[in-house]
């Protein structure tokens, strides 16, 4: 059933959007050809809705909701022509053409919420931004000179400047669903592809206004074509068997900023200073309040931005400095984390003449459990041994990974025998049956940091030379 539905909506697409170039521009069955779309369009997501079931039907409802009101403006001002003389501005026509904006805009609202759970401020503030650079120009352009007509009336106001403010708030959405993070799969680009066609239309037409041009038949069914491509597309987006997952909750992108996305907020922050510039060369500065709010607003934007990037480079930097002294699999720091810490903790037992311990530890016979349970196994070993580990330590301890199955362990103001007896407790909490071998030195007051870990490791191999599972103190006689 879907992917006949699927099929049928691809013919009826080619046909509708081809045949209608062919079509007498003015005539009666160009008005018929452009509702049938329209409501056949409705129609076709209402029926992949009930097929497909995807997630967060009501986003296709108000879609499909959003395009039937639409094309019934077309019916609705050729039966007001018809029967009045002159059915005046605004009309019932203007409030079907205006239905798609309210109901698309809600429906790519909720699209949006599912798609992006986690909050993604960097992709607000993108954006906003972008939204900012075109709606400043939608009101040098559209909306001033429509509130400007005196002509028409408060209403005939109201209802001229919701058509501009309405493709503002689609462009809103459309740039807030293109920037989020996640998949982009087909029935997305679908979308995506429908506003952009309606946006297109829009601003063709705000164009051909303000040059006072007439277009021609064929650029009249030309733009014409433009939003019945539109109302395909969303047909095809929701017939589409992608569709099923278009709602589901994506991973925020990163914050890292596309070539594109910057040309793009480059031009959208470009805008107000480009159009004081036009028309403070004609002599002409007739929006300069606009233009002054437009630009501190997007000012404002670019600061919160770059505040934004700046947090992010901060801590992807905190991140990289953590990784290079952390080892990856235990979550310990690392050997070059000891090499650090070591010397330090050898310089502070010089100055306070408290004692300093250090032990060198192997897990026994690490290379036949890997060969017997797999590198798998290995590794979990290591993670719950050195957690276990962990468990039995003081807070002033410093155990750290120095390198295949060999941890270090630094025992502040701890002599031998009270290291030993805390290597003791270790070695009896070591997981999966396992043991381990362990040297321990205590700081001589004269040696340096490697010359005491070099003491305890003479006093490992001395550990494993006598049989393994014990503890042997440098130059000592063993603990275990």
């Amino acid at each position: 059933m879907a992917s006949r539905l699927m099929r049928f909506h691809m013919v009826v697409a080619a046909v509708a959007v081809l045949g209608f170039l062919a079509v007498p521009d003015g005539s009666t069955l160009q008005l018929v050809w452009q509702v049938a779309v329209g409501w056949l369009t409705a129609a076709i997501i209402v029926a992949a809705v009930r097929s497909r079931r995807p997630e967060l039907s009501a986003t296709w409802w108000l879609i499909a909701l959003g395009v039937a009101g639409n094309a019934s403006g077309i019916l609705v001002e050729y039966v007001l022509t018809r029967t009045q003389a002159d059915p005046g501005f605004p009309s019932w026509a203007d409030a079907a053409y205006l239905s798609l904006y309210p109901a698309c805009a809600t429906g790519l609202l909720l699209l949006i919420r599912r798609r992006t759970a986690q909050r993604d401020w960097s992709g607000l503030v993108d954006a906003t931004t972008l939204t900012t650079g075109m709606g400043l120009l939608a009101w040098v352009f559209m909306v001033k000179p429509a509130a400007a007509d005196p002509t028409i009336g408060l209403l005939g106001h109201i209802v001229s400047v919701a058509y501009p403010v309405g493709d503002v708030v689609l462009l809103a959405m459309t740039v807030r669903l293109m920037i989020s993070g996640g998949a982009r799969n087909t029935s997305f680009r679908l979308v995506c592809a429908a506003l952009g066609c309606f946006l297109a239309g829009d601003g063709a037409w705000a164009v051909i206004n303000q040059m006072v041009w007439e277009p021609g038949p064929m650029a009249h069914k030309v733009l014409a074509d433009v939003f019945l491509a539109g109302y395909l597309l969303f047909g095809a987006a929701a017939a589409h068997p992608d569709v099923r997952s278009l709602a589901r909750a994506v991973a925020p992108r990163t914050g890292r900023i596309s070539r594109t996305l910057l040309l793009a907020l480059t031009v959208a922050s470009l805008i107000g200073p480009t159009l004081l510039i036009l028309q403070a060369v004609r002599d002409r500065v007739t929006d300069a309040l606009a233009i002054a709010l437009g630009c501190i607003a997007l000012f404002l934007l670019v600061l919160v931005r770059m505040s934004q990037l700046i947090t992010q480079l901060d801590r992807q930097t905190e991140r990289v400095r953590e990784l290079a002294v952390t080892d990856e699999l235990t979550g310990l720091p690392n050997r070059r984390a000891w090499n650090t810490e070591l010397p330090r903790a050898v310089e502070r037992a010089r100055r306070t003449g408290v004692p300093l311990t250090v032990a060198v530890v192997d897990i026994d016979h690490f290379k036949r459990f890997n060969d017997a349970y797999g590198h798998p196994a290995g590794d979990r070993l290591l993670k719950e041994a050195a957690a276990a580990w962990q468990e039995q330590l003081r807070s002033v301890d410093h155990l750290a990974r120095y390198g295949g199955e060999e941890f270090v362990l630094m025992l502040p103001d701890a002599a031998v025998e009270q290291g030993g007896a805390i290597l003791d407790r270790m070695r009896r909490a070591t997981p999966l049956g396992q043991t381990f071998s362990a040297g321990i030195a205590t700081w001589n007051g004269t040696e340096t940091s490697d010359e005491l870990t070099a003491r305890a490791d003479a006093a490992l191999y001395e550990a494993k030379n006598a049989g393994r599972d014990r503890i042997v103190a440098a130059r000592e006689s063993a603990l275990a």
